[in-house]
């Protein structure tokens, strides 16, 4: 990853500030609910913007956050993103009904590798309706360790006609994470429109976050969320 390489450290921002860049993050296949109530608990204790988990789980988190300030974020056709749009649409609705304000899709990956953009605008679409009408917010997932920096282009240039309002790195699940390089080009492709980039996969300590919001993300997706906080205050006591 390009955050890994030495150099001038990123600015820091205040503990509290970077909290509310984080979707604090649980999509590993085997977690219990008892992990998920301890990550509830942890992104109101540290302030996080979200918490991200698999859709079975949609209903607990709402439940565990009804009166707290994080939103409950789900994923949908995921990870591989070849789910049927209607299937994808399916999913989305219910995450809606069950509490979820965000949404987190993976698009059709091979779709737009074939160079079939309608294809991947209308699955994306079809997942923004029912995102638009239960007032939920949607980020559509590129994997981008998988695509040529004009394939990432197009997949933004989807997400943008389509109506989502974050286009994000990766799952987690694939060849590769987020990268600055990425985030920068996904924030130029995006740049003259109201969609956000999400950073997320392989974001494990406070400098990878902090690189990543100043390439251009406006979000973080990690699992590492209490590290990176805890890092975050420790710099802070140290100046």
């Amino acid at each position: 990853m390009s955050t890994s390489r030495k150099g001038p450290r990123p600015a820091l921002p205040a503990a509290e500030v970077l909290a509310h860049y984080i979707d604090h993050t649980l999509l590993a296949p085997a977690a219990t609910r008892k992990e998920i109530d301890r990550l509830c608990r942890e992104a109101v204790e540290y302030g996080f913007k979200a918490v991200c988990v698999n859709p079975v789980f949609t209903a607990a988190a709402a439940a565990s956050l009804q009166r707290e300030g994080p939103l409950v974020c789900t994923v949908v056709g995921f990870p591989l993103g070849c789910s049927l749009p209607s299937s994808k649409a399916h999913e989305a609705g219910y995450a809606v009904e069950a509490g979820a304000r965000e949404i987190d899709m993976v698009i059709h990956v091979g779709a737009l590798k074939a160079g079939d953009y309608k294809e991947v605008v209308r699955d994306i679409q079809a997942v923004e309706r029912v995102c638009r009408e239960g007032g939920a917010l949607l980020k559509v997932i590129l994997e981008t360790a998988l695509l040529t920096d004009e394939e990432k282009r197009l997949g933004c240039r989807a997400a943008v006609e389509a109506g989502a309002a974050f286009v994000k790195t990766s799952t987690g699940f694939g060849p590769g994470g987020a990268t600055c390089a990425d985030v920068r080009l996904l924030r130029r492709e995006t740049g003259a429109t109201p969609v956000l980039v999400k950073a997320s996969g392989g974001i494990a300590t406070c400098r990878q976050a902090c690189s990543m919001i100043e390439a251009g993300a406006a979000r973080i997706g990690t699992s590492s969320g209490v590290r990176i906080i805890t890092e975050a205050r420790q710099a802070a006591r140290e100046e």
